[in-house]
Parts: C-alpha cells; sequence; structure tokens
C-alpha cells in the first residue's frame, strides 16, 4: 500500500517549496540536488533537461529521496522515500511552465532545451507538523 501524504502538509510539494532531491552516482556517493517539485495526487514529479546527469544517475538507479521544508516553520516537513517509475517527454514544456509560472511567475526562460518529466512513486514518508 502507497503511503499516504498528512492532508496539511501536502502544500509543501504544490507551492514554491524548492525540493532538496537525492540521487545514487555511480560510484555510490549520493548527488544532491535543489529542484522545483510538483505533485499529481498520488506521485511526485520532477522536471530536468533531457541528458543531465540526475538522469543518467535514476536510470542506473531509480531510487530517490527528497525533503520539502516549509518556509515558515523548519519543523514543518515531508522526507519522501522512493523511486523513478516513468520518465517522460514534457510535451511543449508544458509541465515546466506551470512550475515556473508558480516559482518565479513567468513562463520557463529556456526554450531550446528538451525537457522530461521524472514521476517518482513514494515508498515511504517521514513527516513532521511543526513545533
Amino acid at each position: 500500500m502507497a503511503p499516504t501524504f498528512p492532508p496539511d502538509l501536502v502544500y509543501l510539494l504544490t507551492t514554491d517549496v524548492v525540493a532538496s532531491v537525492a540521487a545514487h552516482r555511480p560510484d555510490g556517493s549520493i548527488a544532491m540536488y535543489q529542484m522545483w517539485v510538483d505533485y499529481d495526487g498520488s506521485n511526485v514529479l520532477l522536471s530536468s533537461a533531457v541528458g543531465s546527469r540526475k538522469a543518467a544517475n535514476w536510470r542506473k538507479d531509480p531510487h530517490v529521496t527528497l525533503s520539502v521544508v516549509d518556509h515558515a516553520d523548519p519543523w514543518r516537513f515531508l522526507v519522501i522515500r522512493g523511486r523513478v517509475v516513468e520518465m517522460r517527454p514534457d510535451e511543449n514544456l508544458a509541465s515546466i511552465d506551470r512550475l515556473s509560472h508558480r516559482y518565479v511567475g513567468a513562463p520557463y526562460r529556456r526554450r531550446d532545451l528538451e525537457r522530461e518529466i521524472f514521476v517518482i512513486e513514494p515508498e515511504a514518508v517521514q513527516a513532521r507538523q511543526g513545533r
């Protein structure tokens, strides 16, 4: 059974909170990325340029851990462990445009790069409601 997110913390995945995202490098070390994040009601969605190192890392090892922390209360957060279960093209940059509007208030400016969406299926969720 898939883990559930506390309803009052889901906003951390759908506002302008930047996620800290970890992936395994081929040598076994951990790579950390700061990424815009989205949520489709069951899966976490990330985006990157086609050919990125993070994509190469997840193609070799799909395990991912990410955290999102409330701007107003650092003791209010989600830590999500899961796997990248799908990588799909970001057709017409629709996904990154939606994220860009949310995070910076304008369409995504790098129109010359193809992008892909990483669908992360949560396997475990750690939540903290704040102090």
